[in-house]
């Protein structure tokens, strides 16, 4: 572990032994010792939910029970349960993956946990925090399991410590975050894959006897081939409404892996944590290694409540000012990429306000003097103004947003560096990369290596230097624009060279919650080349994510389906932009690109002085609805009515939380020979309330849904009767705007 890693552990265990100390002591916490009666029963629940433990007769954490909440907990004394081992270890007698591995100072390789205390600290009205202890039979080895329950959100958060406390170095090979275990006829596994400009696609599977595994290697951007999120049905495909499902994903921005093992007698086990692939972990005596967390729920009901649970529990304790509306925002890449001057950005600007914009970003290619960042070959790594094309500096540009009633936001990348740079001629030894090896290079750059504690010092003033000098700037777009390919440092000594991987990621979010803790009111878009960095140990630090780079809507309705079964509308960035798009060179109507861009947060790249006047007006009252649906589309729950992955139209819904008001999307994403003409069955609505439906964002006064126009329905009907109406044309959509009568 680097001295700086070790520090910045050492200090968070401090932060939280303080911060809990007189609640432990005020609520009296429940504090168990070793000499728990065998078969006494630890409760980890929230209100639907019930992830059980007991101490066996040999002194063992297995876990008996997960599922729905049961309320008598004395009915688990009355027979005995299967019991799995709570958190699997590599011993004399395991033959399956272990979710922890370690080589002793002695050289043995085998680990046997005994249970030791266990404490529930009551954090806060929202939390319950569940502390299980455990210790090597012989070794000083102390591995400390801590669940954390969301009851209203019927979310659990797992994570581990592993504390050496023997006389010399002990080596980690696997360190899972959590161990759960299942009992079913059938498992079913979702999973989310996909590449640059065509994230989040979903592919389920049966699991078959043996083991699967969902992994990234890429240690940066790690979210580029795969997802760290899954979803698991028991005993059938997981279903919208119906059947048991669980859904899964860790708090990491670095390499993970999920392990799915089906052992011999149809029993399923799923290790979830960082991937220990090359990153053996050597622990010196007395230090704590701690791994991220891995969140999950269950639902009884489908997949529906788990996205709703997830969804509620990221806007309040999982994404940064989740309780908050954001911004409408105009960028300028696609109309001009690194090709701008003052004068060009200020017609953007002015462009912007008057159509209605909130905010308006400045994207790549406005640093670099000795390298100019004039395309993506050079500048990066020289966070300097460009005084060619910003003679007047970025206070300029603020001043002129300011006039206008516009925000100014900017595009970084802190931690990544071209060759071509100044800073790269002054500290080449600061990159990651193998000695005796070539340099490759990705989108012509090179990472630097943030386990090197003067690199962290670094990459955090890049962008606490830009908020200081600039005072003014609201938004911040953080970009990450490759993975890594060679994984050297010359930093780390040379029997620690495999702790780059995790303390790149360590190091990163420390400097993300440094940089969010001291601009609370600066809001931060977390990119990485569209949706490589989307995950809750990152977005707690930030307020917005990318999830691509491809703003084609049909394979942006197909992108967002994915993201939404974990992630919320409050935080998906979905941006209007040019056709024929830039990516798939596909042309679609204005109207079918602003109806996708509705259903999230709304931005364009499209530029006002690409359009007709006609357009123009049309984008003008577009803008003009968000504004109006903005808080249901981002606090609303989702209801997914049809998927694009069953059908050739897709539906979706957003409810307000007090059931006011409705949003349905509707896009044909498969023109038929006929008309499509689905019934889609409204859900969330309060079955007694009377609802009007219009058609909102129309390109002229027809409507598709006319029949339904200026007549009232119960919220009953629209769930149980439905809704039918014709789709036909190629890139049709509909959106329709249902609300109760004051």
């Amino acid at each position: 572990m680097s001295e700086a890693n070790a520090d910045y552990l050492t200090t968070k265990k401090n932060e939280y032994h303080e911060k809990y100390k007189n609640v432990l002591i005020s609520l009296c916490v429940v504090t168990l010792s070793a000499s728990m009666d065998a078969k006494e029963l630890i409760r980890i629940t929230t209100e639907n939910l019930s992830l059980i433990y007991q101490v066996n007769d040999r002194n063992r954490l297995e876990q008996i029970y997960f599922g729905k909440n049961i309320g008598n907990m004395s009915e688990f004394e009355k027979v005995s349960l299967p019991a799995y081992p709570a958190y699997s270890t590599y011993g004399t007698n395991h033959v399956f993956e272990a979710a922890l591995r370690v080589t002793h100072a002695d050289g043995n390789t085998s680990t046997e946990l005994m249970y030791t205390g266990h404490q529930i600290v009551q954090e806060d009205p929202g939390r319950v925090h569940t502390i299980i202890s455990l210790k090597d039979e012989y070794y000083d080895l102390y591995t400390t399991l801590h669940f954390r329950a969301y009851p209203e959100e019927d979310i659990l958060e797992q994570w581990v410590e592993i504390q050496n406390r023997e006389k010399k170095n002990i080596v980690l090979s696997d360190f899972a975050s959590s161990d759960l275990s299942f009992t079913a006829g059938k498992y079913f596994v979702t999973q989310f894959y996909g590449d640059w400009s065509e994230e989040m696609n979903m592919k389920e599977q049966e699991l078959s006897p043996g083991m699967k595994v969902i992994d990234s290697k890429l240690g940066v951007r790690t979210h580029q081939y795969t997802h760290p999120c899954f979803l698991l049905g028991l005993e059938q495909p997981v279903q919208e409404l119906s059947g048991e499902v669980i859904g899964g994903t860790l708090a990491w921005p670095g390499s993970f892996r999920f392990t799915f093992e089906v052992n011999n007698d149809g029993k399923l086990r799923v290790l979830s944590g960082i991937n220990p692939y090359g990153s053996a972990y050597t622990l010196g005596k007395n230090e704590t290694f701690t791994t991220p967390g891995f969140l999950f729920t269950y639902s009884k009901n489908g997949v529906q409540p788990v996205s709703q649970k997830f969804h509620r529990w990221a806007r309040k304790y999982g994404i940064k000012n989740g309780d908050k509306d954001r911004d409408i925002l105009l960028n300028n890449w696609e109309a001009t990429y690194f090709d701008f001057d003052e004068e060009k950005l200020v017609r953007i600007i002015d462009d912007a306000s008057q159509m209605g914009f909130e905010l308006f970003l400045l994207d790549d290619g406005w640093f670099g003097n000795k390298h100019p960042r004039n395309g993506d070959t050079q500048g990066l790594g020289d966070w300097q103004t460009n005084r060619e094309k910003l003679p007047n500096g970025i206070p300029f540009l603020i001043n002129e947003c300011k006039k206008r009633g516009l925000k100014f936001g900017i595009w970084v990348e802190p931690e990544m560096v071209n060759p071509k740079s100044e800073l790269y001629e002054k500290h080449p030894d600061w990159v990651i990369a193998q000695p005796h090896r070539e340099r490759t290079v990705q989108r012509n750059q090179l990472i630097l290596d943030l386990s090197n504690p003067e690199v962290q010092k670094f990459v955090y003033d890049v962008v606490d230097r830009l908020l200081v000098e600039n005072p003014g700037i609201d938004y911040v777009k953080w970009d990450c624009n490759r993975f890594v390919g060679n994984p050297g440092s010359s930093w780390l000594p040379a029997d620690k060279q495999s702790h780059l991987w995790i303390d790149y990621s360590n190091a990163l979010l420390k400097i993300m919650e440094k940089v969010s803790r001291k601009y609370p009111d600066v809001t931060f878009m977390a990119c990485s080349g569209g949706g490589g960095r989307i995950d809750y140990g990152s977005m707690r630090h930030f307020d917005e994510y990318w999830i691509s780079d491809n703003n084609d809507p049909l394979q942006r309705i197909f992108t967002q389906w994915g993201t939404q079964y974990f992630f919320p509308a409050i935080g998906l960035a979905s941006h209007v932009s040019v056709s024929p798009n830039h990516i798939s060179g596909r042309s679609t109507p204005l109207k079918y690109r602003f109806d996708v861009a509705l259903a999230g947060k709304l931005g364009m790249d499209l530029q006002p002085s690409q359009m007709t006047e006609e357009e123009k007006v049309f984008s003008k009252n577009a803008i003009a609805l968000y504004k109006e649906i903005r808080s249901t589309v981002l606090h609303g729950d989702l209801y997914r009515l049809l998927s694009p992955y069953e059908s050739n139209r897709t539906a979706y819904m957003y409810v307000a939380q007090d059931k006011s008001e409705a949003i349905v999307f509707n896009f044909l994403v498969r023109k038929e020979i006929k008309s499509n003409t689905q019934t889609i069955y409204l859900q969330g609505l309060d079955p007694e309330q009377q609802y009007s439906v219009e058609e909102v964002n129309r390109v002229s006064s027809w409507s598709r849904s006319a029949a339904y126009k200026d007549k009232l329905f119960s919220g009953e009907y629209l769930m149980t009767v439905g809704m039918t109406f014709p789709m036909y044309n190629e890139y049709e959509s509909v959106v329709l705007r249902i609300k109760t009568q004051e």
